[in-house]
């Protein structure tokens, strides 16, 4: 299965976890545009099909996931006050750093778990993180319980589907599409609710 010119079935079943691990890591912390939904989907579906294990790849994927969202977030905490310190741009005045410190002290533990089903959020909410200097603590509680709870959703989605339904490698591109649609839904709901507040 090829998305955005990189054949996942492939990917997985020739380097295993480690593919999960590598991906899930770029993914969440610099590089937005990578399928991370849809290649936990698919491991699920080779899973399904006992051609990767299921709990070690969950294992690779967690500690993928976490490790690039610490990167992003010390990123964040290192370059963002300085280049916001210097007031010159409109995107990076003092004003902004200010609304963001305010945002993660009141949303953060929130932020940080919702951010994880929404795809290109989950790499910028950790920047912002360390932007907004949210306490390193709790960001990595709730960076492990978010990215945990998103690992299983997604790959156990998969994995079910894969041992349910007869050649569902006929159907993974709508499937696939209606998985990335839903995973824009908590972070709608979270906006349009702080909208009405």
């Amino acid at each position: 299965m090829h998305l955005f010119g990189i054949d996942l079935t492939e990917l997985i079943v020739h380097y295993g976890p480690l593919a999960v691990f590598v991906i899930l890591f770029a993914e969440s912390s610099l590089i937005f545009f990578l399928p991370g939904d849809s290649l936990l989907f698919v491991a699920g579906i080779l899973a399904a099909q006992h051609l990767i294990g299921f709990w070690p790849t969950i294992l690779f994927g967690l500690v993928g996931a976490v490790l690039g969202n610490n990167f992003g977030y010390f990123i964040g905490k290192k370059f963002g006050p300085p280049l916001f310190s210097l007031n010159r741009w409109y995107l990076f005045k003092r004003e902004h750093i200010d609304k963001v410190q305010k945002y993660y002290e009141r949303y953060g533990p929130l932020t940080v778990v919702l951010a994880r089903f929404i795809p290109g959020i989950r790499t910028l909410a950790p920047i912002a993180a360390g932007i907004g200097s949210m306490n390193y603590t709790t960001f990595f509680i709730y960076n492990v319980g978010g990215a945990a709870t998103w690992l299983v959703l997604i790959m156990a989605t998969g994995f079910t589907l894969g041992r349910t339904i007869p050649n569902i490698d006929h159907y993974i591109l709508p499937i696939i599409g209606a998985v990335i649609v839903v995973s824009f839904i908590p972070g709608l709901i979270a906006y349009l609710r702080q909208r009405k507040n």
